[in-house]
């Protein structure tokens, strides 16, 4: 049997071939609770995960992204009954994997309805965009249904890391 990990991860390689599970280098997830506080979770563990990865340089774009798939998945993909009863199981899960020039958000949910983007010409609209942000400011996005005794969906966005230059040591930030 494999573990939660490798089954969570399945859709993944579907929809990004080049990326196996096993030559991740590093992985990272956290349970988020039902409530709109879990958007500031999601942020502060993708701000403390990339910081130990020594990618804080990516954190605006990745921590954007972040924030759009968790609250996409917390007001689209709960029932509204996980709203009031928050001592069940944290339905939403929130990944962080790196490859060597690969870095993937993916945000698990129960629903198994396709995250959909609304065309929206109004750029004033405070919802409705998630998805086109997504797009605009991640390399690739994409979502799977999950595989095996796992219910729900994982969307996942994709990030091209620039790899380490040899013998070049970054600037210091101001």
């Amino acid at each position: 049997m494999g573990t939660n990990g490798s089954t969570m991860l399945q859709p993944l390689r579907q929809g990004l071939p080049p990326l196996d599970p096993a030559t991740v280098s590093n992985a990272a997830s956290c349970a988020l609770p039902a409530r709109y506080e879990a958007v500031r979770e999601a942020r502060k563990f993708t701000r403390n995960t990339l910081d130990q990865w020594d990618l804080g340089e990516r954190f605006d774009d990745v921590c954007l992204v972040v924030s759009e798939l968790v609250t996409n998945a917390l007001r689209h993909a709960l029932p509204a009954s996980a709203q009031r009863m928050p001592e069940q199981a944290p339905p939403v899960r929130l990944h962080l994997m790196r490859w060597t020039e690969r870095l993937v958000c993916a945000v698990r949910d129960p629903s198994h309805d396709s995250p959909v983007a609304r065309d929206s010409d109004d750029f004033s609209a405070e919802s409705g965009r998630g998805l086109f942000l997504v797009d605009s400011f991640s390399d690739s996005w994409g979502w799977h249904p999950l595989a095996g005794t796992l219910s729900g969906k994982v969307v996942w966005a994709l990030f091209r890391l620039q790899p380490a230059q040899p013998g070049v040591v970054p600037a210091p930030a101001e």
